[in-house]
């Protein structure tokens, strides 16, 4: 880790961690889940997980952090002893990356010492909650981008180096093609993309002169901006001019459109570029573009190869919340102990016990039906015509970790899921309908622990 994380942690979490230690630390079991999918979307995209395992392989104490910790002057002394020689020694049970979950679907969950499990909570969460977000996003905004380039233009919008960082890698997973920040791209091994900044075109006495100067600099990949003074009247047609001229030494060349009425923009664009014999020449365009305003562009017939995504994709601006939980499920004490948790708002009770979740596929179509929610322990019950896959893995045992995906990896499985998703739940403009269910003795645990609660 390039930062020492040990302090990202609510503060309740080392109270709490402190009272389980000097009372009763027993082993227990928290699930992490969502309740609501945002932008009303039909589901989400599992990441963050890489993170979560980086940082509890580097989860240490320095003795300045005990040090804080003991002015607080609540903690036990035994208890900071004990973070000092911290190391996390629980089982942690996850979907892989990039895998497709629904609302109220345990993503990972934690088996440890409460004591343990409680101080993993802030940055699971923040993890979680942030990079399936962002990954979310770039997979609605690729969906509307009908099989054109969506590359991440956001770093410079992120909230913080970290978001900028970290969405790279989720948006990347999400599908975007590539990413503008640099340092991601090394971190990550994401392709990398840029263009050119108005700044470059105005530093120039003329616009032709921008234009040919860096068509000498870089004949790879010379993509021109031409909106800095007027677009068509005068952008394009100094762009015309130097690709005409330069063609030859031309790898790969293009105009970007950072304003104005795109859709319009491009099919004129398009029209005067064909006419000079440049139909290799493609168009990008940028600026505040979200799934909404592509799919947009798309239906009425934009002449774009390739759309650049910042701050709408860097923030899910139109939804910026998912709403990740922690929450106790089960406890070891004579055997497993189930725990729910109760509300007056129905879709905030919880599914006790440790779980599974499988999914049931089609065996003609290999499409996706349904998922059913099992306790740990039961045995299966599924129809043997169908195909079951157990979503979830094993990511730490013992405190070992046993599975890290890369960007690559995760983003490649996410491809795969998807393409097992009905069509209905890939529409933008209506939520899909896709079932979840709790195995028959599940549901039954579920309603005597209700019972049991007077809830009714």
């Amino acid at each position: 880790m390039l930062k020492n994380l040990s302090l990202l942690c609510d503060f309740y979490e080392f109270t709490m961690s402190n009272g389980y230690f000097k009372s009763d630390d027993k082993f227990c079991y928290f699930d992490v889940f969502f309740r609501k999918v945002p932008d009303n979307g039909s589901f989400v995209i599992a990441a963050g997980i890489n993170s979560v395992v980086e940082y509890i392989q580097n989860l240490k104490f320095k003795k300045s952090d005990i040090a804080y910790l003991r002015k607080e002057k609540i903690f036990d002394e035994n208890f900071l002893n004990y973070l000092l020689n911290f190391k996390f020694d629980g089982d942690i049970y996850s979907v892989r990356e990039g895998e497709i979950v629904f609302a109220n679907e345990p993503i990972l969950t934690v088996r440890a010492r409460a004591s343990q499990a409680q101080l993993l909570e802030t940055f699971i969460l923040l993890s979680i909650n942030h990079q399936s977000l962002i990954a979310t996003k770039a997979n609605r905004i690729v969906r509307a981008a009908q099989g054109k380039t969506v590359l991440e233009f956001g770093a410079r919008r992120a909230q913080g180096a970290d978001a900028a960082l970290s969405g790279a890698r989720a948006a990347y997973i999400g599908g975007v093609a590539g990413t503008s920040c640099t340092l991601a791209s090394k971190l990550y091994k994401i392709p990398v993309s840029g263009t050119m900044a108005h700044s470059w075109v105005q530093m120039f006495d003329s616009e032709e002169e921008a234009f040919r100067k860096y068509c000498e600099l870089y004949p790879q990949k010379a993509i021109l901006l031409v909106d800095t003074y007027n677009a068509l009247k005068s952008g394009l047609v100094n762009a015309i001019k130097i690709f005409k001229e330069k063609k030859a030494s031309l790898k790969e060349y293009g105009i970007r459109i950072d304003s104005g009425n795109l859709c319009e923009l491009s099919k004129k664009a398009r029209n005067m570029l064909d006419k000079e014999g440049l139909k290799d020449c493609k168009i990008v365009v940028s600026g505040s573009l979200d799934e909404k305003e592509i799919l947009k562009l798309m239906e009425n017939g934009a002449k774009i190869d390739a759309f650049g995504v910042g701050e709408k994709l860097i923030t899910s601006k139109s939804s910026p919340v998912l709403g990740c939980v922690y929450k106790l499920v089960a406890k070891e004490e004579n055997g497993l102990k189930p725990i729910i948790k109760i509300s007056e708002s129905t879709e905030k009770i919880s599914n006790p016990y440790f779980k599974k979740v499988f999914r049931i596929y089609d065996k003609k179509t290999n499409i996706a039906l349904y998922d059913k929610i099992f306790m740990a322990d039961e045995k299966l019950e599924y129809d043997k015509d169908f195909v079951i896959e157990n979503l979830h893995i094993q990511l730490f045992k013992n405190g070992k970790a046993l599975h890290k995906p890369s960007a690559k990896e995760s983003r490649k499985y996410t491809k795969k899921q998807i393409k097992r998703l009905d069509k209905s739940l890939l529409d933008l403009k209506k939520q899909g309908n896709y079932e979840v269910f709790l195995s028959n003795k599940l549901a039954k645990m579920k309603d005597r622990l209700l019972k049991m609660k007077g809830w009714e």
